[in-house]
């Protein structure tokens, strides 16, 4: 049926949880680490030094490097070349991918060898 469909034990378990008069549907707590982190903390830490890691920013935060990168990804930090940096492209690097663009379409007409360029599974083969 698909993968957005629940699977059989998962409808069973709902069954008899219904059957037996528990309708509660929000999830228990449970033990371990905490899924929830201060959020606000986290912004600042990553304003003042970019270079963090996850795993440190966990171990400052008391929680695991995936729940940090869950919530770093919420906000729209990647990381990239070492630094924690918006994912967000600015309006200069939109303009030059724009111009870069440009000059492909452009340059085509002076090269004929690009005619005879056939790609396919990111492999350049020339006939």
């Amino acid at each position: 049926m698909g993968n957005d469909v629940l699977s059989i034990r998962t409808a069973q378990h709902w069954f008899n949880c219904f059957k037996n008069g528990n309708v509660e549907l929000d999830d228990l707590p449970r033990s371990g680490r905490p899924f929830e982190l201060d959020v606000d903390l986290l912004k600042q830490l990553i304003e003042e030094d970019p270079r963090l890691t996850s795993r440190y920013l966990a171990e400052q935060l008391g929680c695991s490097h995936t729940v940090v990168e869950k919530h770093l990804n919420k906000l729209g930090k990647r990381w990239k070349y070492g630094v924690w940096i918006p994912h967000e492209l600015s309006p200069q690097q939109l303009q030059f991918r724009v111009d870069v663009c440009m000059d492909l379409m452009t340059s085509h007409r002076n090269y004929q060898w690009l005619r005879n360029l056939i790609t396919g599974d990111e492999n350049w083969v020339l006939p």
